[in-house]
């Protein structure tokens, strides 16, 4: 398949409810989880006081990155298929007729490609944007305050995503936003109390 075809399988699934819907789920799920293991991550560091400077929370923060955003394709990916190649079955079962290479076995493929990077992504841009304040430790921030503000990107972070998954349900974006921001602070504030 040539880039030009590869390209209109993607638009074509992109253009599918279901595979958008789908693809939201596993980006706001993981992204959830990277941004609440860089709050665990930037103030465990912090607090443990292993670490003295803003790039070494920040490498170690990269290091949660990689690891959630290969469990996120690698786990999507896997799922995708098993789901996809029993559906498969199925309709070359109800059809009696082998289905491999169609329109459909390339759409299948093209949404898990899809689902895979949204639930890759996620987890990526929720560690980023939480470790992005560390990179002025030391330059225009404390640790202390670089650590404190690592803290707030997160909490506002979630706070946005629930704020536009609230409007996206006709739910009050506000009160969503507000319990998602809750689980960082909560996090915070777990962590703070651990032993060490």
């Amino acid at each position: 398949m040539n880039p030009r075809e590869r390209l209109a399988g993607l638009r074509r699934v992109l253009g599918k409810e279901d595979v958008r819907s789908l693809a939201r789920r596993y980006f706001v799920a993981n992204g959830f989880d990277g941004t609440l293991t860089s709050i665990g991550v930037v103030l465990g560091a912090y607090m443990g006081g292993s670490v003295d400077n803003g790039l070494a929370i920040i490498g170690i923060g990269l290091g949660a990155a990689i690891g959630l955003g290969t469990s996120g394709i690698w786990s999507v990916w896997e799922i995708e298929r098993a789901e996809t190649s029993r559906e498969l079955l199925q309709l070359e079962a109800a059809m009696m007729t082998d289905l491999e290479d169609t329109q459909l076995t390339r759409d299948f493929r093209s949404e898990q490609i899809v689902l895979a990077l949204a639930a890759a992504t996620g987890p990526v841009i929720g560690v980023l944007v939480t470790l992005f304040p560390l990179l002025f430790e030391g330059v225009f921030l404390s640790l202390f305050q670089a650590v404190l503000l690592s803290i707030a990107f997160g909490v506002l972070l979630l706070g946005g995503v629930g704020a536009y998954m609230g409007s996206i349900s006709k739910q009050r974006w506000y009160v969503a936003a507000a319990r998602m921001g809750l689980a960082g602070i909560v996090v915070a504030i777990i962590t703070v109390f651990l032993p060490g």
